[in-house]
């Protein structure tokens, strides 16, 4: 008797294994997007176009559900994925960078961390460029001549106009800051009428629409992770990437830390996730038909209908910038608002 259960433990073993590692089929069911947002927004948006063609592309071509569910800046529906979703397959979120800010989810209210789910994939921006007006640029680095005038948003600069401050900060800058701008229409606009020298974007209508004139250049870009490596956008030129300029600028451990924090933070924008403990074969189902999807020329052409900055990520990708940003120290990001604040800012604390 213990030979026959013990061979019929191997054969239940190697048949629940087989199951395990086929391909689901997803016919005749319906998979839920949950959006953290009310609909209209980026994330909507997005989200929307990435599931039309995630489902597509998945075994049997399933229905497909979305759920926004606005509340806390995302919280409200990270909270209910990470406690409540069955990890079944059946359930995905699309997400952005602020749910995937650590200072958003190190807080007590939040359940969930972004860092145990599992990724399918995202959409990236490409990177964003610092525009300086091409008179100015002798100033920037020279002391003893008025300081270029760096424009921001109302509140705690974008995360993109950041580069200005660590530029200030470790490559010598002379820039201050002007802040109380509403939009980055607003912006552009006061770089056209000269009431401020530089400022940041990702819009390249607005970039090509600069360059035009003469009158402006790019001083530097982020640029986009791809496989891994940080690497330069095409549209921005020869634009030379930040992180390149800062190598070996920063010697203190804390600080090189908070640049970390800072760059991985500007890479990540719309992300797709499953729940911790979905079964591995429905995950590499997704995987590959968010890869067929990230490679479809319809794909790209539609997301480029809502931001001429679409750019697909895939998981890899995305859940290093996840998890580099979970494994950010707390004194890193104190850094940073420390640093504004020698700059004359006042960026809410963490």
């Amino acid at each position: 008797m213990g030979k026959i259960a013990l061979a019929c433990a191997i054969a239940f073993s190697f048949t629940a294994t087989a199951s395990a590692g086929d391909e689901p089929n997803f016919a005749g069911k319906s998979v839920t997007m949950i959006i953290p947002s009310a609909p209209g927004g980026g994330t909507d948006t997005t989200g929307r176009v990435i599931a039309a063609f995630l489902i597509e592309n998945l075994p049997g071509k399933p229905g497909l559900v979305i759920r926004n569910m606005p509340g806390a800046n995302g919280m409200t529906a990270l909270n209910f994925f990470a406690k409540q979703v069955e990890a079944d397959g059946m359930t995905v979120v699309m997400a952005s960078s602020s749910q995937a800010d650590p200072v958003h989810y190190r807080v007590p209210q939040a359940q969930y961390n972004p860092a145990n789910f599992e990724i399918i994939g995202g959409a990236g921006r490409g990177g964003t460029v610092l525009m300086i007006k091409s008179e100015a640029l002798e100033r920037l680095h020279d002391s003893k001549k008025p300081a270029v005038v760096m424009g921001s948003l109302v509140g705690t600069p974008r995360s993109g106009m950041l580069t200005a401050a660590w530029g200030i900060e470790f490559l010598g800058w002379n820039s201050k800051w002007v802040v109380g701008y509403h939009g980055t229409n607003d912006l552009m606009l006061a770089l056209k009428r000269g009431e401020i020298d530089m400022t940041s974007t990702g819009n390249i209508f607005q970039i090509k629409d600069l360059l035009e004139t003469g009158r402006f250049g790019v001083l530097s870009q982020s640029g986009a992770l791809e496989n891994g490596t940080f690497v330069a956008r095409e549209d921005f030129g020869d634009a030379p990437l930040f992180h390149e300029q800062m190598a070996g600028k920063i010697s203190d451990s804390i600080a090189a830390k908070g640049f970390e924090y800072w760059n991985n933070l500007t890479a990540i924008d719309k992300w797709l996730a499953l729940p911790a403990k979905t079964p591995q074969n429905y995950i590499e189902a997704y995987r590959a038909a968010f890869s067929k999807a990230a490679k479809d020329p319809a794909f790209i052409a539609r997301g480029k209908t809502l931001s001429e900055d679409f750019e697909p990520m895939l998981h890899k990708d995305v859940k290093a910038l996840l998890t580099a940003l979970n494994d950010t120290p707390q004194e890193a990001v104190v850094y940073i608002s420390n640093m504004l604040r020698r700059q004359g800012l006042e960026p809410g604390d963490h």
